[in-house]
């Protein structure tokens, strides 16, 4: 492509808009020329907002710590200077809901790291590797909202990204129940040990909302567009817990799963893990892994010790596969939840939409 598009990052100083700000401060396609916050950041240079408040082992990057924030309810100014934006905004679902739409109807693209849209009909929820023909629904939308340009995009949940993969993988032999346990990181929450000290040496096994979005939000990414709307499939019927552990990144997931057809073999599922490509990997997007999902043949891997970082974070691991005595087959799948699970998704999300034409320079 010709020429960086100019990106702004709506919730800078939260942990998923750190993480943006780590993946873009050097992007191929992306350049950030906006930050923004609430209104108490705002005039602060990044450096002085983050005073206390930086939660990755990586530093700020010396391009941004100089960098003014912004109101993020500047919705007018901070539009006349990007082409799109991302949003990692802490506000309640219906503030997300409207300050999102304001800003797509300048024309302004949205892409949403954050919940609130993702059962709006005509809002794409996409995983790239997975369900990229949804963001065909776009049309649609930007057809209700008035605009040429401007629209909404989501991804989904991070907690599903360490097992619906594997169900898209082995979509031709059709997965229609499972139940799944996730075991998943504090960071997940926003927080580190400094910030929540109570989590180490501890479990929770509540984890407010999650459950139903490991249930609902995969049968959304395998629904099909019809009249203007993405509906939902109806398979795989899915039971979770969701539960916090003490680990900074990465959520686990152990899930059971039945198909209506037998798979041949354990070597056939594996082999449909390992070689399953999608556009991101034909278009070799920036943040795409070029293996998307990688079976670990070890009793004991994946490990969040060892492999949350596969594919730069972007990919996903997946092991002990094996069959069950109630279900068909059992399994072990991790993936990064800040990255690949939130601002990572969301950058290749954009990557995408970017190479589709659905965001362009304004």
């Amino acid at each position: 492509m010709q020429g960086k598009l100019n990106v702004g990052i709506l919730g800078a100083t939260g942990m998923v808009g750190q993480r943006f700000i780590q993946i873009l401060h050097n992007h191929a396609w992306f350049n950030i020329s906006v930050i923004a916050a609430s209104p108490n950041s705002k005039g602060k240079t990044y450096e002085e907002a983050m005073k206390g408040r930086w939660l990755l082992d990586e530093p700020i990057p010396e391009n941004v710590k100089s960098m003014i924030l912004d109101d993020v309810n500047d919705v007018k100014g901070i539009s006349g200077k990007v082409d799109f934006v991302f949003s990692a905004v802490n506000m309640t679902k219906d503030e997300i809901k409207a300050i999102e739409e304001t800003y797509a109807k300048t024309e302004t693209p949205v892409v949403s790291n954050n919940s609130a849209h993702r059962w709006t009909p005509d809002v794409p929820m996409i995983i790239p590797e997975i369900n990229p023909e949804h963001a065909e629904v776009i049309k649609f939308q930007r057809k209700r909202l008035g605009t040429s340009r401007g629209f909404i995009a989501v991804k989904p949940n991070c907690s599903i990204q360490s097992y619906a993969p594997a169900f898209a993988a082995w979509r031709e032999f059709e997965p229609y129940e499972s139940i799944v346990t996730t075991y998943q990181a504090i960071s997940g929450a926003g927080k580190n040990f400094n910030t929540w000290p109570e989590m180490i040496g501890n479990i929770i096994p509540y984890i407010g909302g999650e459950e139903e979005k490991s249930e609902k939000e995969p049968l959304r990414i395998f629904g099909k567009i019809q009249d203007g709307v993405i509906v939902p499939a109806s398979e795989p019927v899915i039971s979770a817990q969701c539960v916090r552990v003490p680990v900074l990144y990465g959520h686990t997931a152990a899930a059971f799963v039945k198909f209506r057809k037998a798979p041949p073999s354990k070597e056939i599922l594996i082999e449909k893990l390992n070689n399953f490509r999608s556009l991101p990997q034909e278009l070799k997007l920036p943040c795409a892994p070029e293996q998307f999902i990688k079976y670990l043949d070890e009793d004991n891997r994946p490990q969040v010790a060892l492999d949350v970082n596969y594919g730069n974070g972007m990919g996903v691991t997946i092991g002990r596969l094996r069959p069950d005595n109630i279900y068909d087959w059992k399994f072990i799948g991790l993936s990064h939840n800040t990255l690949r699970g939130a601002a990572g998704g969301a950058v290749e999300c954009a990557e995408l939409l970017t190479a589709q034409k659905y965001i362009e320079a304004k």
